[in-house]
Formats: structure tokens, C-alpha cells, sequence
């Protein structure tokens, strides 16, 4: 089995090195990464510049001057032949819940493998500690997928709570919850006086009832959402044909 594993807090971050290691147990691993932290990427694509890679360990680990669809990209239409078997993207530090996906760089990796017709999973620990816990999870996942593939338009979308493996409930099947409205933006002033702004924190939970990722989390269970890559509102399909058609 040959698996792919990419991020968005860069290539040497201690969650990236700790899922590579251990899936290592279920086959070949290359690790294409960011070269710094791409934190809030989304599925951004570079493409007003070139994208450079730097070769870390030859077939092994490479760092890409990009984002972490770039790298995906990068991986499986160019370095990578034949293809990987699944795409891994994290382990994140910190939570993807809820809107988070929206922007999430490590939610757009696995989101670009499933563009390119491969398996995907999303790894987030919801904290900077335990990241055995959700690398444990993240090798039952990928065991479990290559026997079990999923439908062809989804991505599973993984949250670990920050706990020992022992103290972990299970896993629970949730849909993603939601937040308020952002806070506002911070603004401060650079040395020559003028302003600079700051994105602000993510707003308070808003939809964080029983079914939900949030709720899961609090709960101390494991969080699985899949994600559909087709974003389309079918439900809404025939009734907005019918608004437009007011415009004929």
C-alpha cells in the first residue's frame, strides 16, 4: 500500500511526523508537505508562481513551497507513479469542526486526493499533546478503508480529542456543527505608525447539540463527518429553476 500524507503546519511539524511514522506499519509512506505553515489555506492552487520542491529524503519526504493543495497535486500528477492508494492529511494541530473545514488547509488536502479519484481522510487533534491518540485512529481508518472504500464523492473529516488513547470513549458518525459569526478583526500599528489587522478568533459554538462533531468532542469520543466534495444544494435545485424561471 502506498500512502500519501500531507498538512498544513508544514513539513516539520510534530503531528506530520507522528502519522507518518505510524503508518508506516501499513505500507510505503511519502510525506509531500508545505515547507512552512499554510494554516487556512483552504483549497487555494498556486498559480501565478512556480513551485519549488526541495528533495528531503529521496522517494521519502519532500517540502513544497505551497500550499497543501499544491503539494497533493504535486504528488499525484507529477512525483508519484504509479499513484498512491489513499491520501492522509494531518495530524492537525488543532481542531477542524464545524465551519472550520470552510478554510481548513488540512481538510483541502484530502479534498484534492478525492479530486484526484483517491480515498481520503482529514486528521485534526483537537489540541497539541496526545498526537498518538489520533494517529492511532488514523491507522484504524486507513486499515479499515482499503478493505471498506467509500463512495466515490466523500472524504472523512477526523477529530481526535486531546486525551491519552486510554481515556478516549470511541468513535462517534456526526455531522458538522457551527459557530457565530467570527469575532472582530484585531487591529494594531506597525513601527511606522500605521495600522495592521488581525483576523480575530472564531466564533462561540452555535450548533453543537447531540449528532454534532462539537458534541463529540466535549464528550470525549472521537469525531468522524464525511464530507461530500460535491458541494451542490440538490434539495434547492428544482425550487431556484423555478425562481429564475420568473425571469424569462
Amino acid at each position: 500500500m502506498k500512502i500519501l500524507v500531507s498538512n498544513d503546519d508544514g513539513v516539520n511539524a510534530q503531528g506530520l511526523h507522528c502519522l507518518s511514522e505510524v503508518l508506516r506499519s501499513l505500507g510505503d509512506v511519502v510525506v509531500v508537505a508545505p515547507d512552512r505553515n499554510r494554516s487556512g489555506a483552504s483549497n487555494s492552487l498556486t498559480l501565478e508562481n512556480p513551485i519549488r520542491v526541495e528533495i528531503l529524503e529521496e522517494g521519502k519526504r519532500y517540502s513544497v513551497k505551497g500550499t497543501p493543495t499544491d503539494c497533493v497535486h504535486f504528488a499525484v500528477n507529477k512525483l508519484l507513479d504509479p499513484w498512491p492508494d489513499i491520501v492522509v492529511s494531518g495530524i492537525n494541530h488543532g481542531a477542524n469542526l464545524g465551519d472550520d473545514v470552510i478554510y481548513s488547509g488540512t481538510v483541502a488536502a484530502a479534498t484534492e486526493g478525492r479530486h484526484m479519484g483517491l480515498p481520503a481522510v482529514a486528521v485534526s487533534l483537537v489540541g497539541e499533546t496526545h498526537f498518538a491518540s489520533a494517529a492511532h485512529y488514523a491507522c484504524l481508518l486507513v486499515s479499515r478503508l482499503r478493505t471498506h472504500p467509500l463512495p466515490s464523492d466523500q472524504i472523512l473529516n477526523v477529530n481526535v480529542p486531546d486525551l491519552p488513547l486510554e481515556q478516549i470513549k470511541g468513535i462517534k458518525v456526526t455531522r458538522l456543527g457551527n459557530r457565530h459569526r467570527g469575532e472582530k478583526m484585531l487591529v494594531m500599528q506597525d513601527p511606522r505608525g500605521k495600522p495592521v489587522y488581525w483576523i480575530g478568533p472564531p466564533g462561540e459554538k452555535q450548533d453543537a447539540g447531540e449528532g454534532t462533531d462539537f458534541h463529540a468532542i466535549e464528550h470525549g469520543f472521537v469525531s468522524i463527518t464525511p464530507l461530500q466534495v460535491d458541494m451542490t444544494a440538490y434539495a434547492s435545485v428544482a425550487e431556484l429553476a423555478s425562481w429564475i424561471g420568473e425571469f424569462k
